[in-house]
């Protein structure tokens, strides 16, 4: 994205899913760097939108922030599931799927999806 839209400011927000004993997970939040965003559009990018969970988070923390002019999500893959979570809590959020698929694991991976491929971008798990 930061190839296509070269002279864009840029978000970086890291978050990430916090599992639980029982298998659940709740999305965290560590750090969020930004510019301002008042009266600007904004866009949202993750390689893989499962559940849609931390993307919501995400977006609704910079939107209580901030007055943006347009919120775009972009994803190139996406569950079903995540697509709806993100229609019903970011109703005015355009969004940009490259493909869908339609069953995620047990653990709330995307099947077939791309395995760990959007955690795992930034290096081994710690």
């Amino acid at each position: 994205m930061l190839n296509i839209f070269d002279l864009s400011d840029s978000v970086f927000v890291s978050a990430y899913r916090k599992v639980h004993s029982s298998g659940a997970f709740t999305i965290q939040i560590e750090n969020i760097s930004t510019p301002n965003l008042n009266d600007r559009i904004l866009i949202m990018s993750d390689p893989m939108l499962a559940t849609g969970l931390s993307m919501v988070m995400c977006c609704k923390e910079l939107l209580a922030r901030f007055k943006v002019k347009e919120l775009h999500i972009v994803g190139l893959i996406a569950s079903a599931e995540g697509i709806r979570h993100i229609q019903a809590n970011l109703p005015h959020a355009k969004l940009w799927i490259g493909a869908i698929d339609e069953e995620m694991t047990s653990k709330s991976y995307i099947v077939p999806g791309l395995g760990d491929a959007g955690d795992l971008a930034f290096g081994k798990k710690l």
